[in-house]
């Protein structure tokens, strides 16, 4: 699925299927986990071919393959922006959640993931490294003809990365529309988490609209310009003021 691809095409926008789906309400209902961590999943396809991958499949991947099913996609493979379990499955707190491994055996999809998360991933959910695909930052995925451009943004974790799709951006735990992810983790980095807001991200225009990856605040989604305006987490102008808020 990477490969090259035609020139970017205003009329995608009308081919594109892109679904935002809620833990615990719209799919995994019933999993108390789940309700917790408001987890977003997205949906991400070409209508005219029929193909669709999965963002972050935690929880229920069943209910994955039976929502493209019912819109008439099909799954042809899964993007994962961290580690954590509850965007790939693994172990949260002691509580087992589902994910790429469970989805494999139900769909052997290939699992695209930051050259330097694949271990992470590994020990997060069990799927060896040699298993998924890895990939650098600038990176394209198609799907069908549909690009999604991955952007590495460390700070939350090593490999963290978000994705850039017909002016959507889905951001993971690198940015909410309220703060961004936490920098005291395994393998987080405050200094790189800065660098990610402030220079990995500056190539993401202001009308391109932000979806991250859990509902932490009234609205799903919003602008980046919005984002920009009000999240706290733009306000430092330097580094070093940076750190003195958020280190």
């Amino acid at each position: 699925m990477l490969r090259a691809g035609p020139p970017y095409d205003a009329r995608m926008s009308d081919r594109l299927y892109f679904r935002q789906l809620l833990s615990g309400l719209d799919f995994a209902e019933d999993d108390p986990i789940a309700q917790q961590m408001v987890n977003f999943l997205y949906l991400v396809g070409d209508r005219e071919t029929g193909e669709a991958v999965v963002i972050d499949p935690a929880y229920d991947p069943q209910a994955i393959l039976d929502t493209l099913a019912a819109d008439g996609m099909r799954l042809v493979g899964a993007l994962a922006t961290h580690y954590h379990a509850d965007h790939v499955g693994g172990s949260l707190m002691g509580h087992g959640i589902s994910g790429i491994r469970e989805l494999l055996d139900a769909a052997p999809v290939p699992i695209h993931v930051q050259r330097t998360e694949a271990e992470w991933v590994e020990k997060s959910t069990g799927v060896p490294a040699a298993e998924l695909t890895a990939h650098e930052s600038g990176d394209t995925v198609f799907v069908g003809e549909v690009p999604i451009t991955l952007i590495h943004t460390p700070g939350h974790t090593p490999g963290s990365q978000c994705f850039l799709v017909d002016g959507r951006l889905v951001a993971g735990d690198t940015l909410f529309l309220n703060g961004c992810g936490r920098t005291d983790l395994p393998g987080s980095d405050p200094a790189a988490m800065y660098e990610s807001l402030t220079q990995r991200l500056a190539k993401v225009p202001d009308d391109a609209v932000l979806y991250p990856g859990h509902l932490y605040s009234e609205k799903p989604s919003a602008t980046m310009a919005e984002t920009r305006s009000r999240n706290v987490v733009f306000r430092p102008q330097s580094l070093d003021q940076w750190l003195t808020m958020f280190g």
